[in-house]
């Protein structure tokens, strides 16, 4: 089929239907203006800013009148001061800005009277009005033992200092690089109490049709050594929903698409993306929203119908999360800077940064179908035309296998027929530019 052919009509592929006859997957495909800005991450300015978080006393959501060097609206006053001098650096693009409102009192949600709760938002203005919206998120307040503790020490080095440090030092690597998407830098409050402060913020993107296509949160991210005393350095663990908000488990179970929610292509391009990049890390793609008895900041996005995944360190040490600081029969509990190794957190940024950069890099994701209309042993997949994009790829994998194994160039066609059983394979398509910056896959939904 000539060229000229084959990007007038759709494409008819004829493969082998026991193994993928066309190329494996490659890696994804690095650019080096990304490679350059994340090699910039900067471990000593990581360790200052966590330092300076730590120095705050208690950033608990309680302690909003503790003055101007101790609680946590001195940590927001600081956020916003450094955002604004990042920003000073972005040419116009960047805002910053604070969420706030009042949260009334509710026992039964842990708010045991009316606080003020307010998040730190930085707003880089991609130069496409109509490319999506990306967040990396984090969450600025702490706790110690007693959530309600607005008074004592709550250090917060790890919980979460370290994604608050990662996003502070994410932005200021990446605010030179001309973005086609629009990207927000985000410090939430009150995670702790109930994720108060993201759950406002991402329902206010969803009132104003914000399209927000993932949220990249950050929450405990900083520790390789865990509770066992090993040390691992080399991967960070991606959590990520399975059922979406709307979806029904009947019609999940029916289409198969248990391991293909909108977060779970966000977490499979996270990790192809970010292993693609030299880094140092690995991701553990895990298909759970997150640990059991806990939850993090990137739930409010799906609550609102947005993708989103989480970022944490590889194994936990609950004897620094969550307790008022002592040492009780030999054992260190709190959450210490001692705890945080800079080196790891700054790997867990570049790794942040280079799938945040590459997202608002590339184009949308495509809006996919699938033709179930007749029972055939192909299968028919069809799109919307994406901007920017200059070309599709059709991946594909085994329903048991957790990451994309072979890939087929279907150039600039919006529609194309696979001589492979869709009942037996998972299919997606992604949107490719000039400049070779891929979209996350578009899982495809029945048409009948």
């Amino acid at each position: 089929m000539s060229s000229s052919r084959r990007l007038a009509l759709p494409i008819v592929l004829s493969l082998c239907c026991a193994v993928p006859a066309r190329g494996a997957v490659p890696a994804a495909a690095t650019d080096p203006v990304v490679a350059a800005a994340i090699a910039r991450v900067d471990a000593a300015g990581l360790r200052a800013t966590d330092t300076r978080l730590v120095a705050f006393g208690t950033r608990s959501t309680f302690s909003e009148n503790s003055g101007p060097n101790r609680g946590v609206f001195a940590a927001r006053s600081y956020l916003f001061e450094r955002f604004t001098q990042i920003a000073r650096g972005s040419g116009g693009r960047m805002t910053v800005a604070l969420d706030t409102y009042t949260q009334p009192a509710d026992p039964a949600r842990r708010i045991p009277r009316d606080v003020v709760i307010s998040s730190v938002i930085a707003t880089l203005r991609g130069d496409d009005p109509a490319a999506p919206t990306y967040v990396m998120s984090s969450h600025y307040d702490s706790r110690n033992s007693d959530n309600d503790d607005g008074v004592h020490d709550a250090p917060g080095a790890d919980d979460n200092g370290s994604a608050v440090s990662a996003v502070l030092e994410a932005a200021r690597v990446l605010v030179p690089l001309p973005m086609h998407g629009t990207v927000i830098f985000a410090c939430f409050d009150s995670e702790e109490q109930g994720l108060f402060g993201s759950a406002h913020f991402a329902q206010g993107l969803k009132a104003a049709h914000v399209d927000v296509e993932g949220d990249l949160n950050n929450d405990i991210i900083g520790a390789s050594v865990g509770d066992d005393g090993v040390k691992r350095d080399d991967s960070v663990r991606i959590f990520s929903e399975a059922i979406p908000a709307g979806a029904t488990a009947g019609r999940v179970n029916a289409i198969g698409s248990q391991n293909d929610s909108p977060s779970n292509e966000l977490a499979r391009y996270a990790k192809e993306t970010g292993d693609a990049y030299a880094t140092g890390l690995t991701g553990m793609l895990i298909w759970r929203a997150d640990r059991f008895l806990r939850g993090g900041d990137h739930e409010s996005f799906n609550a609102a119908g947005f993708a989103a995944l989480r970022f944490t360190e590889p194994r936990e040490t609950f004897a620094h999360q969550h307790q008022n600081v002592r040492v009780e029969n030999g054992v260190q509990y709190g959450d210490l800077l001692q705890y945080v190794d800079f080196d790891y957190l700054a790997k867990v940024t570049r790794y942040n940064a280079a799938v945040l950069a590459s997202l608002a890099l590339a184009p949308a994701t495509p809006k996919v179908s699938v033709d179930t209309k007749e029972l055939t042993n192909d299968t028919t997949l069809f799109w919307q035309p994406v901007p920017r994009a200059v070309r599709y790829e059709v991946v594909r994998r085994l329903t048991t296998e957790p990451t994309w194994t072979a890939v087929d160039d279907a150039g600039s066609a919006t529609r194309i027929t696979l001589h492979l059983s869709k009942d037996n394979w998972q299919f997606g398509v992604r949107a490719v530019d000039a400049q070779g910056h891929r979209s996350p896959a578009g899982f495809p939904t029945p048409v009948r």
